[in-house]
């Protein structure tokens, strides 16, 4: 059977018009009272709370190797020195003050860290299988902090309208991150997207089935 690879390339090069409309969206965005900083405890629930919908920036995915900043340094702390911050200020204050990045690849704006890979990969098997997911719809709002694969899994596979695997309390499911992210008005395939690169997997497209498995291109990255 042919195989065709297929890097889901969000998008390869980048307008300086299109990153000042992505800080404009999120300047909009306020936080929530009384936030002066981000720490281990706060900082998801903070930025993925703020995060709203607009005509630009679809989802905020804090990607694996920015989780780990907070869970495995938890003296990691961001202070915001505004008044009234902006997830804006709570995004430039995370860039300045650790090693935390934002690269917006429309229409996902994504916070990861040096050896998170910023563009999803499938294999393609059935093209007609992109082009349904494509036109279908994921879940309106979508607020997903340290949620597990059990979680996901349902919600995704019912969007998506294919099967999915692995299955929920499958042993192997356990190896994937947990995904920390927030949408508005994704389609399936670009749900399928945000979730592949929160949960530091690989997929491939079959007739009527999606199959997640781990992205191999973290062997010997981290640190």
């Amino acid at each position: 059977m042919h195989r065709l690879v297929c890097c889901l390339c969000l998008v390869v090069t980048f307008a300086a018009r299109a990153a000042d409309d992505w800080r404009a969206a999120l300047a909009r965005m306020p936080l929530a009272t009384n936030v002066t900083e981000l720490n281990t405890f706060n900082y998801a629930s903070a930025l993925l709370g703020a995060f709203g919908s607009n005509e630009t920036v679809k989802a905020l995915v804090i990607l694996p190797g920015a989780v780990d900043t907070f869970f495995w340094h938890r003296e990691t702390k961001v202070i915001l020195t505004n008044a009234s911050p902006s997830l804006l200020d709570a995004v430039a204050a995370l860039t300045n003050q650790t090693r935390i990045r934002a690269t917006f690849r429309p229409p996902l704006l994504l916070l990861h860290f040096d050896w998170d890979t910023l563009v999803p990969f499938c294999e393609i098997r059935d093209g007609a299988s992109v082009d349904k997911l494509q036109r279908r719809r994921f879940v309106p709002h979508a607020l997903y902090n340290d949620k597990d694969w059990d979680f996901t899994l349902p919600i995704l596979k019912k969007a998506a309208g294919v099967t999915i695997a692995p299955t929920r309390h499958s042993r192997y499911s356990y190896h994937f991150y947990r995904s920390t992210f927030a949408a508005w008005n994704l389609t399936a395939w670009e749900a399928l997207q945000a979730v592949s690169l929160a949960t530091r997997t690989v997929f491939d497209i079959e007739k009527g089935k999606v199959v997640f498995r781990e992205d191999e291109r973290y062997l010997n990255t981290d640190p």
